[in-house]
């Protein structure tokens, strides 16, 4: 079987690419670090008021520079729905919801969850600038998702 030098190029610019787009899909997520989310744990919601660390949600030190964010997201609110932090910090979001699917995104970050009834979502960020973000639910959750919101505030 004969290949016409048409088809070797288009063979040649598929292999090329492929082998482009998987070197920077490995240095992505081994060089970077960035990989996808997935649930950190599992809860049970009907539970949710009682079990640790959801049964007091707020902001805590974790170590120098280091906070443990614990967020509830639940029809049509954030607890706690207004979070600060000193600038630097790495901040580590824990976050469930009791209730329906939500998305969680801090506007200017890469922070951006799902968040599954039943399951446990983190995620960490380095908020390096001061300044205010932005705390969105960018999945619909119902008649009033558009007034779930909240701020991180970075002082």
């Amino acid at each position: 079987m004969k290949i016409v030098v048409y088809e070797k190029a288009f063979l040649s610019v598929g292999g090329v690419l492929l082998a482009v787009c998987l070197a920077a899909l490995f240095y992505a997520s081994f060089g970077m670090g960035i990989h996808l989310p997935g649930a950190a744990g599992r809860i049970d919601p009907a539970l949710l008021a009682t079990t640790p660390p959801f049964d007091l949600p707020g902001v805590r030190e974790v170590g120098p520079g280091r906070y443990e964010v614990v967020m509830i997201g639940q029809a049509w609110k954030w607890v706690p729905n207004e979070i600060r932090i000193p600038a630097g910090s790495e901040v580590t979001f824990v976050a469930t919801t009791p209730d329906v699917i939500h998305g969680m995104h801090v506007e200017g970050t890469r922070v951006n969850m799902m968040l599954i009834p039943g399951q446990i979502a983190r995620n960490s960020y380095v908020f390096k600038d001061k300044g205010e973000h932005l705390l969105l639910c960018h999945e619909f959750c119902g008649i009033n998702h558009h007034t779930m919101y909240g701020k991180v505030i970075v002082e």
